[in-house]
């Protein structure tokens, strides 16, 4: 199964075999975007142009398999960049013509729960899962990941991912924020500064997220600091603003676990590589009773293996595969796992 991913920034192409995994090759245009301090669609979707036919290249090089050996082509047709997921979208439709061989158009929120069979063998079902990225901060409860997957609460605002860059950018740090707020975070006190927990009253939604006002507060003191010409102690602002939104995602998460029966959680998309959110998981699964799984940080963020675990997972479950018309769709739902 050749898998294609090209959600966001970044070219993902994987081959697996059932669960095996034989090559994740990467093209991230990162850097392109950089200076401007975020993702820039036409930006991305150029670099998808260029990236493309090479990582397909490299992928089959890394497999030690010959583009004719391909059985099937699975694609993210969304959620996304509309621009990005088109290229992807038209490659895997002409790799699939091409080779004679079925397409399956899949969903990039599906595809991050299944890369998990990849490195732990088969999804117990049904489990919670937590997917937290730069476009998205979700809760799902996935009985079955080829088919039956149903939204429990999703961000509201910014998504956890989209506040640790906006974060980084207000301390100096660079674009992407993430890995340099959880770089930073390891020399400050995560108990330094108390920020607010957004969602989390009595009334408040129990599974939804809000990220903005957290982000809005860390703004606030770091400008009241400046004013009055004081110092910002970079670190203890980031390690702060980490745990902050580090205790909400795990506190819903395992909330979640316990009120629907599920004794395994996974969590996975690009901030499933914080170092803190996978600690701070890992102990409050343990003294709840429940089994954590989360994949290698280079599994959580955007990748081609996702995608094909996900293909072939459909192809087991006998899926009718997408016809050569599925367009990309940028709204892709949730509950919808093939298009």
């Amino acid at each position: 199964m050749l898998g294609i991913e090209t959600s966001c920034d970044e070219t993902g192409v994987g081959i697996v075999r059932g669960r095996t995994l034989l090559a994740d090759a990467v093209a991230s245009s990162v850097e392109s975007h950089a200076r401007f301090g975020g993702v820039v669609p036409e930006v991305a979707s150029r670099a998808h142009l260029e990236a493309m036919v090479p990582t397909v290249h490299r992928a089959c090089e890394q497999a030690g398999v010959a583009l004719a050996e391909i059985d099937a082509v699975a694609v993210t047709a969304g959620p996304g960049l509309a621009g990005a997921l088109l290229v992807g979208v038209a490659a895997a439709k002409a790799y699939a013509l091409a080779l004679d061989v079925p397409l399956y158009g899949v969903n990039h929120l599906a595809a991050h729960v299944c890369v998990d069979e990849l490195e732990h063998g088969p999804l117990p079902e049904p489990c919670v899962a937590l997917l937290v990225s730069g476009g998205h901060s979700s809760l799902l409860l996935v009985p079955d990941v080829a088919g039956d997957i149903r939204p429990l609460g999703q961000t509201l605002d910014d998504a956890a991912g989209e506040a640790f860059d906006k974060v980084a950018r207000l301390l100096g740090l660079p674009f992407p924020g993430g890995p340099q707020i959880d770089r930073i975070a390891r020399a400050g006190s995560g108990t330094a500064i108390a920020f607010p927990r957004g969602l989390t009253g009595s009334r408040d939604a129990p599974y939804d997220f809000s990220f903005s006002g957290l982000k809005t507060a860390v703004a606030r003191w770091v400008e009241a600091r400046q004013r009055v010409g004081e110092p910002v102690p970079v670190a203890d602002v980031a390690a702060s603003f980490q745990e902050a939104v580090t205790d909400v995602l795990t506190a819903k998460a395992v909330r979640a676990c316990h009120e629907h029966g599920v004794d395994h959680l996974l969590i996975g998309g690009g901030v499933a590589a914080n170092s803190r959110l996978r600690a701070l998981a890992e102990q409050r699964c343990a003294a709840a009773g429940i089994t954590l799984r989360a994949p290698r940080p280079g599994l959580c963020t955007d990748n081609g293996a996702m995608v094909a675990a996900l293909g072939s997972r459909l192809v087991a479950s006998g899926a009718t595969p997408s016809t050569l018309d599925i367009p990309a769709d940028s709204a892709m739902p949730v509950e919808r796992v093939l298009a």
